[in-house]
């Protein structure tokens, strides 16, 4: 199963990468770090995703490297297909959420997936596309911006057993 993480985390920058933006200094030597890496209490860390805030860096003494604290965040694309949901789930419309309706003993309750919840999901599917520059393309302009909006790395996963969902169904 896997889970986004949230890392806070100081980042050595070496004096070779200070031609680098800081931003993009800070990221390589994340990935270096974390990038296919277990991770206590977290798991695999898969890729970095986006630094979300910089703090002020710092060059200590005997050290001629910057000390940058960072706050990051861990991949972004997951889709779950609405096959791969709890059964029965239907979409409403009106509140724009899926509901997984849950039966008991009791009748049905309706259990709401509202979007930016945690959820605990099993990958099914990983999908790797190079999207690295190859030169100029001949052709179409809309052709080559769909081309530049492809995702490089997506997980697919699947919310339908037991345990899986929403983190507040299970606690």
């Amino acid at each position: 199963m896997f889970c986004l993480a949230e890392m806070c985390d100081n980042v050595r920058v070496p004096p070779w990468l200070f031609h680098l933006k800081l931003n993009m200094a800070v990221s390589e030597e994340l990935n270096k770090k974390l990038a296919n890496k277990v991770v206590t209490n977290v798991g695999l860390c898969i890729a970095l995703y986006d630094v979300l805030r910089l703090e002020d860096s710092y060059i200590f003494p005997g050290d001629g490297a910057s000390h940058t604290k960072v706050s990051l965040g861990f991949f972004d694309d997951i889709l779950i297909p609405p096959d791969s949901l709890q059964h029965p789930s239907r979409f409403d419309e009106t509140e724009q959420v899926w509901i997984w309706e849950y039966g008991t003993d009791d009748g049905k309750h309706d259990m709401f997936m509202d979007p930016g919840e945690a959820i605990r999901f099993r990958v099914v599917d990983e999908t790797f596309v190079d999207t690295s520059p190859s030169g100029p393309e001949m052709g179409d302009l809309s052709e080559n911006e769909e081309k530049g909006k492809r995702i490089p790395y997506s997980l697919t996963g699947s919310i339908s057993e037991p345990g899986l969902g929403l983190l507040a169904w299970w606690s």
